[in-house]
């Protein structure tokens, strides 16, 4: 399989010449929103491959879209084609494998690869990918390889759930998404892709309003039903506000990967009023796109796959607070209930 997957690289050699250069962010911008890759017909012939197979390093003309990516955002970054080993490929190959059927049922016209590219900024990027007429019909997931192979999943899933609080020698968490048995890079990857995939299921329907929309710009959100759980427009329409804001302000401070807000000493403070909430993570609170792959991936991972999922909050050598999955409890059983409908299984039993 992973050699299918390499074959599907080769289909796409043509080399893409720079656009544009250093700070061009205005004209990067442009040229990233009318992308090649960004258009269905250059996907035409990976659309017949197994979805097994649509997995690699990225054609050239991907990682040119995220270097313009990375310049209009005036990030740093330099995206460049991947030096992965077969292991790694294996392991990204057995991921998504593993998956349950009912998740990659939704992905067979959706999902128009997993391709590697390193440097690009974070871990994983999703795009959507646009048909004749300008809708958004599919997408694609980028994940870093030199990110990856470095951690295992606990250890991932912890630094990822620290990276909102700056350090304190008082309070710390820990995050467990697999037993000690399977810990590994292999588990770590595929939680990182359920996340991406969740993207990539969103796209064109009516879950949540398209994340590359202005607020402003959505002509109605009554159509958004696992939006509508949540999220409301602000009054001057420019953003999207939680629910829930006005009991957990400290929510619009939460800032994930870059630029910690949060002081390491309102950890437990936070987490309680998250249990508050109908969010399955802190990361689900910060914009709908992430509550619906939050949501999605803790789901399929704890109920569909049987995986643990707990934050632990420690003050000292004391764990004082344990955050767990809200599948099967009361404040997030409308959002189990569009998940079970989305993905066609049962509901389990509610305590």
């Amino acid at each position: 399989m992973a050699t299918g997957a390499c074959t599907v690289n080769f289909a796409f050699a043509q080399i893409v010449p720079e656009v544009c250069k250093g700070t061009e962010r205005e004209c990067a911008l442009k040229a990233g929103q009318n992308h090649v890759v960004k258009k269905l017909a250059f996907w035409q012939p990976t659309l017949k491959l197994p979805l097994s197979q649509r997995i690699g390093p990225a054609p050239p003309e991907l990682i040119d879209l995220l270097r313009l990516d990375t310049i209009a955002q005036a990030i740093s970054s330099k995206p460049r084609a991947p030096t992965v080993t077969p292991e790694f490929v294996s392991e990204v190959v057995s991921a998504f494998d593993e998956l349950p059927q009912a998740v990659k049922s939704l992905l067979t016209t959706k999902l128009l690869g997993i391709y590697f590219i390193e440097d690009i900024g974070g871990t994983g990027f999703t795009d959507m990918v646009f048909d004749a007429k300008g809708n958004p019909v599919a997408g694609f997931v980028v994940l870093d390889p030199s990110v990856l192979m470095k951690q295992k999943a606990n250890e991932w899933a912890t630094w990822k759930e620290n990276t909102p609080f700056m350090p304190g020698p008082e309070f710390r968490l820990k995050a467990e998404i697999e037993t000690a048995s399977q810990n590994n890079r292999k588990n770590a990857i595929q939680y990182i892709l359920l996340h991406e995939l969740a993207h990539i299921i969103s796209i064109g329907g009516t879950i949540h309003p398209r994340w590359d929309t202005s607020p402003k710009d959505v002509p109605s959100l009554l159509s958004y039903s696992f939006f509508q759980l949540s999220w409301s427009r602000s009054k001057d329409g420019t953003s999207y506000e939680s629910l829930f804001d006005k009991d957990f302000p400290q929510r619009k401070d939460v800032v994930y990967y870059f630029g910690a807000r949060l002081a390491a000493g309102q950890m437990l403070r936070i987490y309680q009023t998250l249990e508050r909430t109908n969010f399955a993570t802190l990361y689900g609170a910060t914009r709908p796109g992430d509550d619906f792959a939050e949501a999605f991936v803790t789901y399929v991972h704890t109920v569909l796959m049987k995986r643990p999922f707990a934050v632990r909050l420690f003050q000292g050598d004391t764990e004082v607070k344990v955050f767990e999955a809200c599948w099967g409890k009361p404040r997030c059983a409308d959002k189990q209930k569009l998940l079970e409908k989305l993905l066609s299984v049962g509901a389990p039993a509610t305590s």
